[in-house]
Formats: C-alpha cells, structure tokens, sequence
C-alpha cells in the first residue's frame, strides 16, 4: 500500500527515496507549489556546510540533488496542496486535501518542518475578493497567467525577481516589479538578467507602497500607490502577484491528537513513529531526548522511520539490504549492469 509523505523539505524528500528502497511508493504533499521547503525558501542561496559527502552546496542545489535522488521512485506530488483531515481507516489512513480527492495510505510520514509554509499576504482592504483571478501569492507563472496581460509583482527577494522575469518569458504585455524602495535580495545572475530587461524596458521598476486598490466592474482594474517622496500615483494592471516571503503554520495538525511538545511532535526515537501507530513523524517537526535540528539528523530519522513503517505494513522483520550489492535495491533504483 501508498505511504503519504507531508512535507517536501531535505526530510521528506529522503523519506520518499527511503521508502522506495522498500518497494513503497510515496505520495508527497506540500503547501508550497515547489519542492524544498524551508530549505529552499530561507536557506536556497545560502551556503550549507555539514551534509555528508557535500563540503559545500546551497539548499537550492541539495534539494536539486534529493529531488533526482528520488526520480527512479515516481513518486505522485500533490504540491500547492495542504492536508486539512487525518483518518485510521480499517487498513490505513484517508489523508484529506484542500482540494481533490482524498489519498489512501498505509502509513503516513510528517516531515512539516516549523509547519506548513504558507505565504504572508497583502493587507490592503477589498483585495482579497480577487484572490485566484487576479491576485495570486507565489504562482507558478505560466503564460495562461501572463501572456498579453499587464502584469504587477509585488516584493523585494529572489522570489519577486524570478516572478518578474518569468512573466517577461511568458510574454506579459507589461511587467512591473513593485517593491518599497528600488533594491532587490537576489543572486547575481537574477539581479543582471533584471538589469537587462530594464534597459530593454522590459520590466519597470516602481519604488512604492500599496495604499490601496481600485475596482471597476468587480475586476481589479488598478492600485494606489504611494512613493517614498510622498507622491501618490495609480498603476493600472490585469494580474497581480504578490512575493512576500512565507510563515509557517501548524495548521490541521495540531487538531490530530498526536502527542506535542511545544508545537513539536514527541516519536519514539527507535522507529519515529508518533503517539499514533502508523503515523511517523521525521526532522524538525519531532522531538525525543536528545534531538538536534540538523538535515543530517533528518535523513537518519527518515531512514528508521521507513524500517520501522516496512516491517509494520509487513507484518515481519525486514531484511537489511545494502545499495552497493543488492540486485533488488538496484532493480528498484533502476541501475543498469
């Protein structure tokens, strides 16, 4: 039977290729529409020093390396997604999502990290009436959402930047980049590509602040802005994306029962499974004596988690099997030769 991963962070992203060295194919979940999770939102350019194997690497590229790790397993990716119900079942777990039809699992694997990621949001009175026509917290741009549209994105990082020049790809009328002053938080292949695509006029730059917004016909038609000289000024716009970094939220999960500690999920530390048999729980989400809230010591964890979740659906020990010699694992792996 499926296991439910919720979380696609460094833990759950090693949970899904431990599983699949067992044979268990994993559904992953995550309130991000990408895969990384903190990793790649608050650590994605900044350097990371102690993984095994890695002198050096970026969250960014640890997660580009997990994410082909588990490529051979196919694992089915629910991304943008957030767990809203938990259930024992006769055989297992009905996993509900805000959307969709709800995932049957044999196990179930919380790798949330500090929580779901969500995105901090634009307060600006009468705005969110247009939430997913045309207000949209760090979409994937595609040219449905851009082509021929006069596009506003709002924020200062990395995030904001890609947003920007991905709507330029994506052949957007118009693309504003909106941020209180005229300074961006991006690496410098991102900040020279935006530098190009203003002196192309591809994208204007407007150092403000959101006041306000203005509707016409139930559509946002256009925001109110106000400089940092105190001048105000209207930008008329189709689409708006907002990048204003995320926040993370417990959310459904403290509704579950499990036991906690300080919003932290107590596992016994020889399986990681939680206060409920069949639901493990692996990274910075878990606590037991002992605990550190390093990567390195979620991968350890993801690893007995999938031990101990394999010997349970078994229903029998589980036989260790080493990756260099085991013609399974490499038939599993899809190693050829």
């Amino acid at each position: 039977m499926d296991a439910v991963v919720i979380g696609a962070g460094p833990a759950g992203l090693f949970q899904v290729f431990q599983l699949g060295l067992h044979g268990i194919h994993a559904h992953l979940i995550d309130a991000l529409p990408h895969l990384g999770g903190q990793c790649t939102e608050l650590y994605g350019n900044k350097p990371i020093y102690d993984i095994p194997g890695l002198p050096y690497c970026t969250g960014r590229s640890l997660v580009a390396q997990l994410e082909q790790q588990i490529a051979p397993f196919r694992p089915t990716l629910h991304l943008g997604r957030r767990v809203e119900s938990l259930a024992r079942t006769a055989d297992g777990f009905t996993v509900g999502l805000d959307c969709g039809p709800p995932l049957q699992a044999g196990a179930v694997f919380i790798a949330a990290g500090v929580g779901a990621f969500v995105p901090r949001t634009l307060k600006v009175e009468g705005l969110d009436a247009h939430l997913g026509r045309q207000l949209h917290y760090h979409p994937q741009v595609t040219p449905a959402l851009a082509a021929g549209r006069n596009v506003a994105v709002h924020g200062g990082d990395d995030a904001a930047v890609a947003a920007a020049l991905a709507c330029v790809e994506a052949g957007a009328a118009s693309t504003t980049l909106l941020h209180r002053r005229d300074a961006f938080q991006a690496e410098p292949e991102q900040l020279a590509a935006l530098a190009a695509a203003r002196d192309a006029g591809r994208i204007q730059v407007v150092a403000a602040q959101i006041t306000g917004q203005d509707t016409q016909g139930g559509r946002l038609a256009a925001l109110e802005l106000l400089t940092p000289e105190g001048t105000a000024q209207r930008l008329p716009l189709d689409q708006l994306i907002v990048c204003l970094g995320i926040s993370p939220r417990l959310g459904a999960l403290a509704d579950w029962g499990l036991a906690l500690d300080k919003k932290q999920l107590v596992v016994n530390p020889a399986t990681f499974e939680t206060s409920e048999s069949g639901i493990y729980a692996v990274g910075d989400i878990n606590t037991y004596p002992g605990k550190r809230r390093l990567i390195l010591c979620g991968f350890h964890e993801a690893t007995l988690a999938a031990f101990a979740a394999a010997e349970r659906l078994a229903g029998a020990p589980v036989p260790l099997q080493y990756t260099t010699t085991s013609k399974l694992l490499h038939e599993r792996l899809g190693v050829v030769g």
